[in-house]
Formats: C-alpha cells, structure tokens, sequence
C-alpha cells in the first residue's frame, strides 16, 4: 500500500499576523497581502498552499489595518519573535551514489559577463552539496568559444571568480580553463577519428538537417578512417562553416537531436587568451565528455534542458568504457520582479547607459553586492527554493526579507528627499536625542533645534488642517489660515492620543549632508541627510526611515552616494 505524502502545514495565524504588523509599521499603518506572502515564502510557505492560506491572510489584514499605529507597535512587540527565528529550508534531496569524501562536482561559467542571481543558484547548489559531503569543487571557465551572439568578455574571468569568492563559493584554487587544453582535445579527436567514431563532414547545415530528419547518413560518413584524418588536417585552413566533425550515433535513434551531433567547428572569432592561435573548436558536449573523466567528476547538477548533454557525453565515455558520472537535474527558476539578459546589459553598459557591470539593473552578483544585499541571504534565498525538476516561480521580496533580518539591527538615521523648510510657531528650542536603534543599544544622534525644520516635499504637499508628529520630537498642526498657504504651529513635545501621521525631518541647519540614491531601477533619489552620516564607511549598510535600507557606496567631498536596497 503507498502511503499518501503528508500534508505541508501552514504557517500559524500568529506568524501571518506578526509579518502583517511588521509591514504595516513600515507603511503608514496599512500592510499589504505581497509583502506578507513573501514573508510567508521565506518561512517555508509552498506555491500550491498560497490558495489555502489567503483566506487567512485577509482576515488578519482586516483586523490590523484597523489598529492605530501605536497599537501596531505595542501587538509586534509582542509578536516579532515569530519572524527573527526563523529556519531557512534547504530542499536539498541526497546525492544519489555519493559517499562523504569521493563527491567531485565542477562549475563551468561561460565568461560572457559577471554571474547574475540567476546564474548563483547553481553556483551555490553545487557548493553546498561539495561541503555537505566534504567532497571537491572545481572551477572550470568554459571557454573553448563563443559565437557571434554570445561572445567572450575579458573582464568576465576575473568577474566571476570576484562573484564567486563575494558567496562565499570554495572551489579549487587551480582554476581551469577549457581554452588552454585545446591540444588534449584534439588529441582525443584524433583517437576517435581513427577508431570510426568520428567523422568530418561537408554538408551544410540545412541539407544535414534533413537527411538527420528522415534518418539517412550522409555520404561523408563513410569514408574509411584515413580520409577522415586528411579531412581533419584541412579543417585548419578550410573556411568557416565549411567543415564540421559529428560523432556517429544510430541514425534510426528515436531523438533525431541526437543523431550525428556536431563535435568539432571552424570559427574565426578572437579568443581573448588564446588570440588567434586556434579555429576549429570543440563542441561543450565533446569536451565535458573527456572532462569530466580527466577531472574525476562524480556528480553534475545539470538544468532540466540539458538531457540531451547527458546522452551524449555518456555516449562519448562509453567508446572509451568510462564510467560516467551521476547527472541529476533542476528545473529553471523565473524570479518574479527581476529582468535578466546578459547580452542586453553589455550593450547598454558599452553603450553608457548602464553605469558598468555592477549597475543595480543587471543584477549581477555585483550589484547585489553594492546595494547592500548580504551574501548569507542569497544563499538562504538559494537554498528555500530546493532543487525541483519543474520549473517554479518565486517573487524578489523573499531575497529581500531575508536580507532584511540580517540588518535589523544596522543604524536609522533621516533622509529628506527634496526637502522643504517649514516654520513651526511657538516651538521652544529643542534637543534631540534620537536612538540609532529602537533597542537603544547603538548610542543616540543628538539635534539642537529651533522653529525651522526640513520635511519631504512629498510630506509638505499632503500636510492638512491636521495634527502630525515629526518622528522622536514634537507634535505640530498645520492649518491653511489667511493669506499664507499653511501655518505651523507648535503643539507638544509628547506624542498625541489621536491616530496622526508621522513624519521624518532634519533641523534647517548647513551641517546637513547632501545625499544621493540610486534605486534599482536606475534613477537617482536627491535630498540631504543628518551630519552624523559622515561617519560611515563605504560599504556600511543603514536604514533610512520611512524610506528603506541603503549602503554606503561612494563618499565625496560634497555628497554621500547610496544604493538602495529594498524596503
């Protein structure tokens, strides 16, 4: 009798309720169903449970966008412990024929560009499996040839392993590189050209295509190993797309993809460490065939697409009776929110569009770097999604729920985008002590003000004949009276019983510091910030208040630069 799997358990109505406060302390008082479920994805949350779990999720949002603020602050006291303890799911099933200390397992960048999230799941899936079974990761730069589409970059060697070190990714030292053992793989060619098992071939590709189709050979299969071999030696001076090597397979074999595939090419594009000194190029599927032996590679992690990689390279180790090594596979991951192509980004970086590789919308690996994304985070990203052989979908805000438990406890300071001065009357000069954290344990920012302050200009246009606080100071109204747009005035230094706004600000003062934002999608944020910003470093991440978590990227003379994170 077959058991029937067990039913995944929904997280708890504290731990919804918990994420909605959070959110809603953030956001006005209003929390929203998205940042919630991202939450939840975090915590474990399935795909296929969200349907179930909605209904729940409303009706705590229902409830608590009804709190006051302050009621929201006292209920998350009581709560956040449900979402700083959590424990990230890893997903990883056992190595099929692994024992601890035999596992080989390799990465194979194409240098066309710096790793993007994309490219990291794989990167540190076969990371985490190497230490897992104290077994080795070899570094292999794929870079036998691109083609005119997807050409290599130079600066994408030293990109990757910058990514790779950055995730903190311990593969071997020796770095490998397919260009450099051209000479082994015409070698082997040779071999197997000898022994029947390749072949050179004049067809063009439309006429191959069809004789592969209706499952005839062509009639430069059949020449004896000799006219192969000659054929071979004029491949290096015949034109391109002249000739090409193909590895015989049954030409009745059930995929007409796998029969006669192409082993070998004439290509003329410059290789930036070889230069010019090669132009016939082996396939990815001929080289990892004999690579994969040399190296003793025992398991790949290979994409749901690549099935017809692992029947050829098996067939190539079969001619020379190896054993192969154990495939097993992931499906593709789409990351709801984030747009990534390499090809795209190189042309906007060249163009000057993009500001270079590390620009916040190529998503590179770089550039989550420079935003203050930690690298702990898009390992636990990584690992909760598992490894599935369909393909699954997950929104960017778990990255950023992650990443944002891991700077809860950075310094707050103030941030007033395109500020405007307002006088509030009757406001005795002030001090303010403001704590760097809530938990009060990161010392304090200290203001003397007087009856001039700096709000948002986004916050100065909404201002009504209402009540409003600006933040750990004072309480003011704001009335349109007369003949001025509006006046302030001064109401107390403690905080109102009403339900009131609040707001961030910044004395009028010149100590303050210019300061600039770039956000993820580019554009740039201006406005000034506290004095006491000038003590960080480049690279500290901090939390600007009501409006997101930013790191230090640049220190001028005249302005700070940050990139922003998320919210």
């Amino acid at each position: 009798m077959v058991e029937k799997p067990a039913k995944l358990k929904l997280p708890s109505e504290k731990i919804i309720q918990a994420y909605a406060l959070e959110n809603a302390i953030k956001y006005k008082g209003k929390a929203s169903q998205g940042a919630i479920l991202a939450g939840l994805f975090a915590e474990g949350l399935e795909k296929s449970q969200v349907k179930e779990i909605i209904p729940k999720i409303l009706e705590v949002l229902k409830r608590v966008n009804t709190l006051t603020l302050e009621q929201q602050q006292k209920e998350f006291e009581k709560l956040q412990n449900k979402t700083s303890k959590r424990k990230v799911r890893t997903g990883l099933k056992e190595l099929e024929n692994a024992t601890k200390g035999s596992v080989t397992m390799r990465l194979a960048p194409f240098p066309s560009g710096p790793l993007h999230i994309g490219n990291a799941r794989s990167m540190i899936l076969n990371d985490e499996y190497t230490k897992t079974y104290n077994g080795k990761l070899i570094l292999c730069f794929d870079d036998t040839i691109g083609s005119a589409n997807k050409q290599i970059d130079p600066e994408a060697y030293n990109l990757i392993t910058e990514g790779l070190d950055w995730l903190g990714i311990n593969y071997n030292k020796k770095i490998i590189y397919k260009s450099d053992r051209t000479i082994k793989y015409y070698e082997y060619a040779e071999e197997l050209l000898k022994k029947g098992y390749l072949y050179v071939c004049h067809c063009d590709q439309e006429k191959m295509q069809d004789l592969k189709a209706k499952g005839i050979a062509c009639s430069c299969r059949e020449l004896p190993p000799e006219s192969q071999l000659k054929r071979w030696k004029d491949m290096f001076t015949a034109p391109m797309g002249s000739m090409t090597v193909r590895i015989k397979t049954s030409m009745q074999d059930s995929d007409p993809a796998f029969r006669d595939r192409v082993m070998f090419k004439i290509s003329e594009l410059h290789h930036p460490r070889t230069k010019n000194k090669f132009r016939v190029y082996p396939s990815m599927d001929f080289s990892w065939g004999i690579d994969d032996h040399i190296f003793g590679s025992t398991h790949i992690l290979r994409g749901t697409d690549h099935h017809m990689s692992t029947r050829i390279q098996d067939f190539i180790r079969g001619i020379f009776k190896w054993k192969n090594p154990t495939s097993f596979y992931n499906g593709q991951c789409e990351i709801q929110g984030v747009k990534i192509s390499k090809s795209i980004s190189a042309k906007k970086i060249k163009s000057g569009e993009y500001i270079g590789h590390n620009d916040p919308r190529t998503w590179s690996i770089q550039s989550l770097r420079d935003r203050g994304i930690s690298p702990v985070a898009v390992r636990q990203f990584i690992l909760s999604l598992g490894i599935k052989k369909t393909n699954i979908t997950t929104p960017i805000e778990t990255l950023y729920t992650l990443n944002k438990k891991l700077l809860e406890n950075c310094p707050r300071y103030f941030f007033v985008e395109n500020p405007e001065k307002i006088t509030i009357k009757g406001c005795p000069p002030l001090k303010a002590k403001i704590p760097l954290h809530p938990n009060g344990t990161k010392g304090f920012r200290n203001h003397n003000t007087s009856q001039e302050f700096l709000i948002s200009k986004d916050d100065h246009n909404l201002l009504n004949n209402k009540e409003y606080r600006l933040m750990h100071l004072l309480t003011f109204k704001s009335d349109k009276t007369g003949l001025h747009p509006r006046d302030f005035s001064f109401i107390s230094k403690e905080p109102s019983q009403n339900r009131i706004k609040f707001l961030h600000w910044l004395p009028a003062s010149p100590n303050n510091i210019h300061i600039e934002i770039r956000m993820p999608d580019g554009s740039i944020k201006k406005g000034l910030g506290e004095y006491q910003l000038e003590k960080l470093k480049t690279g500290d991440t901090i939390q600007f208040e009501r409006f997101g978590f930013c790191n230090l990227y640049k220190k001028e003379k005249e302005k700070l630069e940050f990139w922003f994170a998320h919210t």
